[in-house]
């Protein structure tokens, strides 16, 4: 059967663009509902459509639509089929690898820097991370998909403290590019409590300034992220975009 993946797109309304009536905000609008779409698994690996399918969901024309699925292009989300539209592009493990291994060395170099060149006791990004991770028990966050996101968060902000602006630009566009895999693995009850576990672990760590306690512990615990890459099924896909649609 022939997927129909835009019957899941935002509507007008979440396209702030067409009320301003500027172009580029109109495009942008579109980009960021079918980004979305991908990001909540209402669109998955392999998925087909049109510029049509698109233009006639969100009621406006396909110039907007074109511009908006080229950038998506560009940032390797979906893949243009010449004479058939549009695809989700394909789940590929290796392509997934290749960017939890970019992801490694960079928080592994924030781990160390941190520790080395940081003022740790007034960092207002330390301190904001202490406040939700080093929490009692009885305070923790249960809600798998709203740890997901403060989970990149912890990881996003480790970057951004060391005041590298580079290395936090180059962190945010490989995050973007996996945050579909990290949602899937909070589907799992356990990673809640997990994450805890050892974000707190590794915070302490750096706080300590035990630079190489906190590298092993902080790649161990991104390493586990990477080997669910592998585990991921046709099957899991289609279940998380059934609990998108129920969640609606």
């Amino acid at each position: 059967m022939k997927p129909e993946p835009v019957a899941s797109l935002a509507n007008e309304d979440a396209v702030p663009g067409k009320r301003r009536g500027s172009k580029d905000n109109l495009a942008n609008g579109i980009y960021a509902a079918i980004k979305a779409d991908i990001m909540e698994f209402r669109l998955l690996p392999g998925d087909r459509f049109t510029e049509s399918e698109v233009a006639e969901r969100l009621n406006v024309s396909r110039t907007p639509v074109r511009e908006a699925l080229y950038r998506l292009q560009n940032e390797h989300f979906v893949e243009v089929q010449f004479r058939n539209g549009w695809q989700v592009r394909p789940f590929d493990f290796a392509y997934f690898e290749d960017l939890y291994d970019v992801r490694v060395i960079l928080e592994l170099a924030a781990a160390r820097r941190l520790c080395e060149h940081v003022e740790l006791e007034t960092s207002q990004e330390l301190i904001a991370l202490k406040s939700l991770w080093l929490v009692p028990v009885g305070e923790r966050l249960t809600d798998g998909k709203i740890v997901s996101g403060f989970d990149e968060l912890f990881h996003s902000t480790l970057v951004a403290a060391t005041g590298n602006r580079e290395m936090a630009r180059i962190h945010r566009d490989v995050t973007e590019k996996i945050r579909p895999i990290r949602r899937l693995d909070f589907t799992k009850p356990y990673r809640v409590d997990t994450t805890y576990h050892e974000h707190g672990a590794i915070l302490r760590a750096i706080l300590q300034r035990r630079a190489d306690e906190a590298q092993r512990m902080l790649k161990a615990h991104i390493d586990e992220s990477k080997s669910e890459v592998r585990k991921i099924t046709l099957h899991m896909l289609h279940a998380a975009r059934k609990g998108a649609s129920d969640g609606l």
